[in-house]
């Protein structure tokens, strides 16, 4: 019996069956590349969910983290800490928002539902009743129960349900149908600049530009979910610096500390002060050892210029894909921005494409059941844009001809 085997016998005894599991151990990580438990290498062009954008064992992360356990690693958030402190300035900084404001949690999830939280409260200061919220059709958000009502996908809703009714979803390409949703019951809109599980779809600039009018015409606030987006997978610091509008509040986690949890809920203008003391509060949340890898993400970002890199690679990465779709029979299209893509299919075979794409040594997903996602670190060059290409070219050539 393998390694990997014997895992899956273990995993199976003792952990709830949850997750889609893929016939592979990785037990070590360099870059762009992973080692599984008998020692193959994988070219990862998932980057774990897009988060590991600086790729494995990055060694600035490393230290930071190591520095920092070395000297403090929690005392909770009833006391200050330098790091956390340090790193609200810095995210500041990149947004452009000196007045900004920001709570910080341990996943995209949580940074949702703080700011699911602080809407309402900002809603409720107007009147009571000002609690509900319009959402995308596609968008994902989270599975707690607040986030996973906002995702815009009724078959991970219906297990357990009821939910609550606080929530209305329209099309993400319908801006007259968004306009028509928000009224002076609504607290928020709540979008995506990319929906990135329900398919890597980009939410186009009419629909964004009609939820930001909305929400000004009511009394409303914005919110950006930027868990998948953020930290220049979309070839800017924030994927909503890509678009015509500014939202209120953003969510972010992911890439913030490659791969530790950490996740940030930050507010601006009016929404600052919608939290007081008590309102809302985290264990582990802006911990001393994440804040410092996230610092150390940031600083690396900046240094090396990987933000302007992943527009201009994004570019290379779309030519591949559309050479791709157009030299197989099964190819649909490319859509995407930047190092977040998918290539489309003309059949629901991608389950059947990624799994022979890892046979090849290339880590993919089947984001939908007829698309693709590809989310590279941001530190890849053009020379494994094209190994990724052929492997997924043999990949896709494999499941045509058995189809």
């Amino acid at each position: 019996m393998s390694t990997t085997q014997q895992l899956q016998a273990r995993e199976a005894a003792a952990i709830l069956p949850t997750y889609p599991r893929q016939p592979v151990a990785f037990v070590r990580g360099e870059g762009a590349w992973l080692v599984d438990a008998e020692g193959r290498r994988y070219l990862d062009f998932l980057s774990g969910l897009a988060v590991t954008s600086l790729g494995h064992a990055h060694p600035a992360v490393t230290k930071a983290m190591t520095d920092q356990a070395q000297r403090l690693v929690h005392v909770c958030n009833l006391y200050y800490t330098e790091p956390q402190i340090s790193l609200a300035e810095r995210l500041k900084a990149t947004l452009g928002w000196p007045g900004a404001k920001m709570f910080f949690c341990n996943s995209g999830a949580e940074a949702n539902e703080a700011a699911i939280k602080l809407t309402r409260r900002y809603g409720k200061a107007q009147r009571d009743g000002k609690v509900n919220v319009v959402a995308l059709e596609g968008g994902f958000h989270g599975r707690l129960l607040g986030p996973l009502l906002l995702t815009g996908s009724p078959a991970k809703h219906a297990p357990f349900q009821p939910l609550g009714g606080w929530v209305r979803h329209v099309p993400h390409d319908d801006p007259e149908a968004l306009a028509k949703a928000v009224d002076d019951d609504t607290c928020a809109v709540w979008i995506e600049v990319v929906q990135g599980e329900g398919g890597v779809h980009p939410v186009p600039d009419e629909v964004l530009v009609a939820a930001r009018e909305a929400c000004d015409r009511v009394g409303a606030l914005l919110v950006c979910d930027e868990v998948q987006t953020g930290f220049g997978r979309l070839g800017a610091w924030y994927g909503w610096q890509t678009t015509p509008v500014v939202p209120d509040v953003v969510c972010l986690a992911k890439a913030l500390a490659n791969g530790l949890p950490i996740g940030a809920m930050v507010a601006h203008g009016p929404a600052v002060e919608a939290f007081g003391v008590g309102d809302h509060g985290s264990t582990f949340g802006g911990g001393p050892v994440v804040c410092a890898a996230a610092l150390a993400v940031l600083d690396t970002l900046a240094d090396q210029r990987l933000v302007a890199r992943a527009a201009e690679l994004g570019k290379a990465m779309t030519e591949r894909l559309e050479s791709l779709a157009q030299g197989s029979s099964l190819g649909a299209g490319v859509r995407g921005r930047g190092l977040l893509q998918a290539l489309a299919l003309h059949r629901p075979l991608a389950a059947a494409v990624t799994a022979r794409a890892l046979d090849e040594g290339l880590v993919v997903n089947a984001v939908a059941p007829d698309a693709i996602r590809l989310a590279p670190p941001l530190v890849i060059g053009e020379a494994l844009l094209d190994e990724m290409a052929a492997r997924l070219s043999r990949a896709l050539d494999a499941v045509g001809e058995a189809a």
